[in-house]
């Protein structure tokens, strides 16, 4: 199984967001030149993000990106669903009948990750980061 690349550039700029101070906002240009990624291609991550309520925008001279709402609170599956979106990763294309025992053993096992996705929070990653750099967070 393999996210989108999308989702990996996401997961890395929730963590670069959560790790701002609470009331700094910063650009995209700035986002995107910490992950050598285009503007616009990060743009439209951003984008899903937003829409997803997992991160706000601030438009003018001063604006930019900042975590919305609790940032101890969001975890890996809230980022992969906002870019991922929500359809399951496997389903039955020979069986178009209910009860396909396969799609039955696949859609438990994507619970079951679902449920771990879910547990693991960014900021848990911020921290462990910034214990290893031996900074605190703002």
């Amino acid at each position: 199984m393999k996210y989108s690349n999308a989702t990996n550039y996401a997961l890395h700029t929730m963590v670069q967001l959560i790790r701002l101070p609470s009331d700094q906002a910063i650009g995209v240009q700035e986002l995107a030149a910490a992950q050598k990624l285009s503007p616009t291609y990060l743009s439209k991550i951003l984008t899903k993000l937003t829409k997803a309520g997992l991160i706000e925008s601030t438009p003018g001279a001063k604006g930019g990106y900042r975590i919305s709402g609790l940032q101890q609170e969001i975890s890996f599956f809230d980022v992969i669903q906002a870019i991922e979106g929500e359809s399951h990763l496997f389903d039955c294309t020979l069986h178009r009948h209910e009860g396909c025992l396969i799609e039955e053993v696949m859609r438990q096992a994507e619970g079951h990750m679902k449920q771990e996705l879910q547990q693991q929070l960014l900021v848990d990653i911020v921290n462990q980061i910034e214990n290893t750099q031996g900074g605190e967070r703002t």
